[in-house]
Parts: structure tokens; sequence; C-alpha cells
């Protein structure tokens, strides 16, 4: 009995060391992994680290034609900001390869075309189905104004607040109330996740704080553990004499 209690003794503290231990192993570990990527990284670039690219303006308005329009919508940046956002969040999500082929023409409705601006300088061009059967519908040119922008024509789903956007923005259209109104991805709507949830770095903070509290309170089990039995064998001892 007495050799059987200290076996037990011998093997929870040998688990209790190993809980302790493996963490501490495990940081230096990572930190020379994340060394040998950095190492690996700068001799890659040849040298010292290398200034990011700066990045592209934001485009400085959007022109919109179409159905019951006298002339166009010129909405600029400067005067519009949130309308010219609203506009090209419906467009900037494309994919490079979209459908071959789209609805039939008589279950699109009516159709506005939407030219994207840098400067005074026409770039992109999509056409916008936002009453299409179905759902809205984008469509994307292969002919771009901008030589720089190529791409492949293609057929979208379209977001769903695709007909309040424009119609905030001036074009004739009755109000949908039934729209989800905000951002969202393809086929709009709001995101079902809030955007904290996205943040991958707060939800690894989260997690290792949880690993720590497990690992604690195991440690904490296998210590009541081990001065358990080390009484039990304590007390066995003493009745054996």
């Amino acid at each position: 009995m007495v050799r059987l209690v200290k076996r037990l003794i011998l093997a929870a503290a040998g688990v209790l060391l190993a809980a302790v231990l493996t963490p501490a192993l495990a940081e230096p570990a990572h930190a020379a992994g994340a060394g040998t990527a950095q190492g690996g990284a700068g001799r890659a670039g040849g040298g010292p680290a290398q200034a990011a690219p700066k990045p592209k303006a934001p485009p400085a308005g959007v022109d919109i034609t179409g159905h019951q329009l006298a002339e166009p919508l010129r909405l600029r940046a400067a005067t519009h900001p949130a309308e010219v956002a609203a506009v090209i969040d419906q467009v900037n999500w494309l994919s490079r390869t979209g459908a071959a082929a789209g609805p039939k023409p008589d279950d699109l409705g009516p159709k506005y075309t939407v030219v994207v601006l840098a400067g005074d300088v026409p770039t992109q061009t999509y056409d916008l189905y936002p009453l299409a059967l179905g759902g809205p519908r984008v469509y994307r040119p292969a002919k771009q104004p901008d030589p720089a922008h190529r791409a492949k024509a293609g057929w979208f789903l379209g977001r769903l607040n695709m007909s309040e956007t424009l119609r905030t923005a001036g074009v004739p259209l009755e109000r949908q109330l039934d729209t989800v109104s905000g951002g969202g991805g393809v086929g709009g709507g709001e995101r079902v996740l809030p955007d904290e949830s996205l943040k991958p770095g707060k939800d690894l903070g989260e997690a290792m704080g949880e690993l720590q509290r497990l690992l604690l309170l195991n440690v904490g089990v296998l210590v009541a553990i081990t001065v358990g039995l080390a009484g039990i064998a304590l007390l066995i001892r003493r009745r054996t004499r």
C-alpha cells in the first residue's frame, strides 16, 4: 500500500512539473521562431526594410446616369463625401471574376451607370440594377475608361441596400422600407459579426488569458491532489510503524 501511494505521489508530481514547465519552454521556442522569420524577411529584402508604398488617393467622385435622370448626377467627395463613399461601396468589393450571364433583360429593371473619377478623369465604370428580380445586380464591363483598370466582364449580386444608396445620392427611386441598411459583404446588408469580433489581436489575447486561467486551475488541482496524497502517505506510514 505504501509503495502504491508513493507511486501516485511521484506521478502527480511529474504531471505538475510538466504543466508548469510547458508554457515556459513554449515561449522561448515561439520567440526563436519569430526571430528566425524576421531574419529571413530581412535577408529576403536584401538589407534594411523598405518603406511601404503610399496608399492610393481615394476617388474624387462619381457620375451617375440612367433611368429618369435628365442629366448626370455629379457627386464629388469634397461636397458629398458620405454619398460618394456609399456609392463606391456598392462596387469596390467585386472579385476578379463574375458570372458570364446575368438575369433576363426583362428582369433587370432600371439601369444606372456609375463612373468613378480620379480628379476629373474617369477610371472605372459599372452598371447597377437596384430593382432586378431576385435582388440587385452589378455588371462590370470589360472595357474600362482607364486602361490600367483592366477587368473581365462579369455579373455580380449587388448589395441589398443598393436602391436606398442610390436614392439617397439623388436617383429618383421609391424608398424600399424592407431594405437592410449599412455596409456588409456580398449581397449587402449589415455585418452579422461586429467589427470587434474581426480583430484577431483581441481574440488571441482573450484566448491566451483563458488558457492561463485554465492552466492555473489545473496546477491548483494538481497541488491539492499532491498534498492530499502526501497526507495519506504520512498517515499510513505512521500507522504501519
